[in-house]
């Protein structure tokens, strides 16, 4: 009798051991990338991920049938992200709870992203041979602004579909440090508000914002003139002449070449579009994201470099989704895809900004400034 009472005893005291390890495991993981493990969930653990995810993201509801409702949003893109994360899948990428986890993807899609770009307008511009690659070009092997300085913190546009001035500020950004040395980060909604020619939370471009600051020879700084439209609203146009930064023209690098785009961003981070629909791209967390995808280009971003990882060549995209999406806020994209159009559409159109008054300079990496590749 004590033989049986004592093995009873010892299953109990294993079952909590598994149990917390689990648990523990999915702590880890979760509080390491946002990621989760995947095995089968009990409620009781759904609703410990839900309270965890909310304490993480700073989330709240108005009332608790919200909640409710989210949380059943919520454990459906739980098991979305089980399914992709499971290593028999062999993805190069990983998906989970990010900031957007409880939406669903239609929402998703409503809140955050532009209404398709239409093309035909981007078609009849003049292509710049500025980037063109010829025989000979030499290229580094790896390009990654934000090491040498030249990319600013990143933002959150909100719900507001300001995409299109996040990724031209960006660019600004950029091509400003690397010409003058100095980074200051500039006014995203200076453009919403003052910029006509975009429609400021209703879809843009950004070529059309590299317009607006040479007609007003500059740009605002965001610590003079700070972002307040996540909540969706455009504010009354408050510019001023104190400007901070400013350009020449703007160019269209060429079409369909991720040579081209490669040769560009050596030089200077670059505004390109992609479509951004699927569910695996609202719940990205790290990784290469080498999943299909189609070319109805939906959402500005910015290349702020290139790279090579276990034999899959990547842009590194700069997105506008705050810190608590993807790699800190960045996405790496299957770069040289078989599509001339690029994974998701990335090489369909980029364009650039030029200040003529100052020589371009090539990205050299620090730990090896003669490092090069031949993209001819």
């Amino acid at each position: 009798m004590g033989l049986i009472r004592a093995n009873i005893i010892i299953l109990i005291f294993l079952s909590i051991v598994t149990l917390s390890l689990a648990i523990d495991m999915s702590t880890l993981i979760y509080g390491e990338g946002n990621n989760v493990e995947s095995f089968l969930r009990s409620e009781e653990e759904m609703e410990w991920l839900y309270r965890e995810w909310m304490l993480t993201q700073n989330k709240s509801y108005n009332t608790l049938e919200e909640k409710k409702r989210r949380f059943e949003i919520f454990k459906d893109n739980v098991l979305f992200i089980d399914e992709h994360n499971n290593p028999n899948n062999n993805h190069t990428f990983t998906v989970g709870l990010n900031n957007f986890a409880d939406l669903t993807n239609e929402e998703y899609q409503s809140t955050y992203l532009n209404t398709q770009i239409n093309m035909s307008e981007l078609l009849s511009m003049p292509i710049s041979k500025r980037y063109q690659v010829n025989q000979g070009d030499n290229l580094p092997y790896y390009v990654d602004w934000r090491y040498n300085g030249a990319v600013g913190p990143v933002k959150f546009q909100g719900i507001c579909e300001s995409c299109w001035a996040f990724s031209a500020v960006a660019t600004v950004e950029g091509l400003n440090q690397i010409q003058t040395g100095n980074l200051i980060t500039l006014s995203e909604q200076e453009l919403v508000d003052c910029d006509k020619g975009n429609n400021g939370c209703h879809r843009g471009f950004p070529h059309k914002a590299y317009q607006y600051m040479i007609t007003n020879r500059g740009i605002d700084s965001d610590i003079n003139y700070p972002y307040i439209s996540q909540n969706g609203i455009e504010g009354a146009c408050k510019w001023n002449k104190a400007q901070f930064a400013s350009i020449d023209r703007y160019e269209y690098g060429p079409l369909n070449n991720e040579r081209a785009m490669m040769k560009a961003v050596a030089y200077q981070p670059i505004s390109v579009a992609v479509e951004s629909t699927s569910r695996a791209f609202q719940l990205y967390t790290s990784g290469i994201f080498t999943q299909y995808c189609g070319t109805a280009i939906d959402h500005a971003v910015t290349i702020v470099g290139y790279g090579t990882e276990n034999y899959v060549d990547y842009w590194i995209v700069k997105n506008s989704w705050s810190s608590k999406w993807g790699e800190s806020g960045y996405i790496r994209m299957q770069r040289n895809v078989a599509s001339r159009d690029g994974k998701c559409g990335i090489a369909k159109y980029f364009t650039y900004p030029v200040k003529t008054s100052f020589p371009m300079k090539q990205f050299q990496a620090f730990e090896d400034v003669n490092e090069r590749k031949s993209v001819a």
